[in-house]
């Protein structure tokens, strides 16, 4: 399990994201939508349509994680 940085804020994106997508597709959506930098630290989280599945991308030292 990842555990989650206790400075760190979530942030959930609403808007139903195809979750086929790998880093390419919520990258910009963090961008474009909710107006932060997806290099920041800071954790995004998108679901799926039917809101069945949950993704969570965040930044590290070593790239982004899925």
């Amino acid at each position: 399990m990842i555990g989650l940085d206790s400075q760190a804020r979530i942030w959930l994106c609403t808007e139903p994201t195809d979750m086929r997508k790998s880093f390419g597709g919520p990258s910009p959506l963090v961008r474009n939508q909710l107006r932060h930098d997806p290099l920041s630290g800071q954790y995004f989280v998108f679901v799926n349509r039917r809101k069945t599945q949950m993704k969570r991308l965040y930044f590290t030292a070593t790239g982004y994680c899925l």
